[in-house]
Parts: C-alpha cells; sequence; structure tokens
C-alpha cells in the first residue's frame, strides 16, 4: 500500500513538473567583463528599463521569462572614459531540456510549468568579454597615436597654437 501511494505521488510530480523547470530553475548567470576592466555596465530589459548598473567584472542574475510563452532579452551598455561606448546584447533561445517534456513532463510541463517559470529559455551568450575601443580624446591623453583635424574645424586659440611643421 506504501509502495502504491510512493509511486502514485512521484508519478503525480512527474506530471506536473516540466523538464527545463526541473534543470533551470531560477535566472540564468551571466558573467560580464571587459578589457581594460573597470567600465560601467547598464543592463537593460526589453522594455528599455535600467535594470542595474555595475562594474566589470561581474556576474549577473538574469531572468528568462518576459511573459507567457515570451522570453526576455537585455541590452549592456559599456562605458569608460576614454573610450568608445559599446552595447551587447542577450537573445533567449529555447533550451533543449523544454523538449524532454514530449518524453518526461509531459504536456503540462510543457504548455503550462516551463512556460510559466520562463524555464523554456535559455539566455546567449552567457559569457561576455567585450574589447573597448579608445576615443581620440583617449588617444591624445596618452600621447599614443595622431589626431587629423582640418583646420576649418579648430578654435581660434588651437589655431594659435599650431606650430608648422616643413
Amino acid at each position: 500500500m506504501l509502495v502504491r501511494a510512493c509511486v502514485a505521488i512521484l508519478g503525480l510530480c512527474g506530471l506536473l513538473s516540466g523538464c527545463a523547470t526541473i534543470v533551470h530553475s531560477g535566472p540564468r548567470t551571466v558573467s560580464v567583463a571587459s578589457t581594460p576592466a573597470g567600465a560601467k555596465v547598464s543592463v537593460y530589459d526589453r522594455d528599455n528599463a535600467l535594470l542595474m548598473t555595475n562594474t566589470t567584472p561581474f556576474v549577473v542574475p538574469l531572468n528568462t521569462k518576459y511573459g507567457y510563452f515570451k522570453s526576455q532579452t537585455y541590452r549592456l551598455v559599456f562605458e569608460l572614459p576614454g573610450y568608445a561606448p559599446a552595447e551587447v546584447s542577450i537573445d533567449s533561445k529555447v533550451s533543449g531540456w523544454y523538449f524532454a517534456n514530449l518524453a518526461f513532463g509531459g504536456l503540462i510541463g510543457m504548455l503550462i510549468v516551463d512556460p510559466l517559470t520562463g524555464a523554456m529559455f535559455n539566455l546567449e551568450p552567457d559569457k561576455i568579454e567585450q574589447p573597448l575601443t579608445r576615443t581620440q580624446a583617449g588617444i591624445l591623453s596618452t600621447h599614443k597615436g595622431i589626431l587629423v583635424m582640418l583646420v576649418s574645424d579648430l578654435t581660434p586659440a588651437e589655431r594659435a597654437s599650431m606650430v608648422p611643421v616643413n
């Protein structure tokens, strides 16, 4: 009698769970880094709402769910003085574990549990290593480059400080 009850409870749990929910439970972690380190990163969701700001390197937990059968996407904006801003998108893809519901979780897992929890999606990429490019101001401050400008773009003070080169 006890064995039958245990089997029935386990069977019921199997029918009421989703494979992706069991494997992926909770938000996904994304590792964020930049070269050079120390960039300010702003994380925005698909509604363009600012979720957080942090300094590289860091790890951020991000939800995959936007709505029922809808995945979340993110946009990361990297900023560092002397470097050009950079953006990276994080997209959602359907997890392979979601399709395991066909064999193990049944229709309840496929149509209700995994879509409601958002576990049916994975985030890609899950590791970001963003190289940053120096701006003209960054090149001038380090004296490691040449800046070419038109004389017409210079201020009168800049024109006065010019030195002729023969």
